[in-house]
């Protein structure tokens, strides 16, 4: 066995360190298609996401104050920021595109992946790493993100929040189809 192989195997047997200890399952089948070529293997990948989380300088633990890899209703979100607000904290309001992190054999592996994400519409792809291996990230520009509580207060009222629920909801649409349209690139 080569040292990709090895490196692959190693990495694929460990346990799902993400917060929610598992794939998502918009993305498990698009990882799945991936980890059964012979030349690459996933490290990391997220569907999209909305979050509320708490505004900080740097990432650490307990960070979320929700999170849904699914679409939301207005109802939904407005009971969770009414549990924030006990908390005395900075959250902000975040749709994270997907994003999948993959480990190619070659640099021709790498160039062949990036051009497969890129025509499905993962505009921003490219290799970030060749520390173990060559490290391809693919991402989607989907996003939305801004403050929604100071000082125990929401900082939006109910019109401007039933529009970003919705706006987020049809992002998280659109990133579901480009992960589709990129698992049948994939052969």
């Amino acid at each position: 066995m080569d040292s990709f192989q090895k490196r692959k195997q190693d990495v694929l047997s460990k346990l799902d360190k993400s917060h929610i200890g598992k794939w998502d399952e918009k993305i498990a089948e698009l990882c799945d298609k991936i980890n059964s070529l012979e030349n690459y293997y996933t490290t990391s990948s997220c569907s999209g996401r909305i979050i509320l989380m708490i505004d900080a300088e740097k990432k650490g633990k307990d960070l979320f104050v929700f999170v849904s890899h699914d679409k939301v209703s207005f109802e939904e979100l407005k009971n969770e920021l009414s549990l924030a607000l006990d908390k005395n904290l900075k959250v902000k309001f975040k749709l994270e595109p997907c994003i999948i992190h993959i480990n190619c054999k070659t640099l021709e592996d790498a160039e062949k992946i990036c051009d497969k994400g890129k025509l499905a519409g993962w505009k921003k792809s490219g290799i970030i790493g060749m520390k173990n291996g060559i490290t391809v990230e693919l991402n989607s520009t989907e996003k939305l993100e801004f403050p929604i509580i100071r000082n125990k207060k929401i900082l939006v009222d109910d019109d401007f929040l039933k529009i970003a629920v919705d706006e987020a909801n049809k992002k998280l649409e659109k990133v579901w189809v480009k992960i589709e349209k990129l698992e049948g690139m994939i052969k």
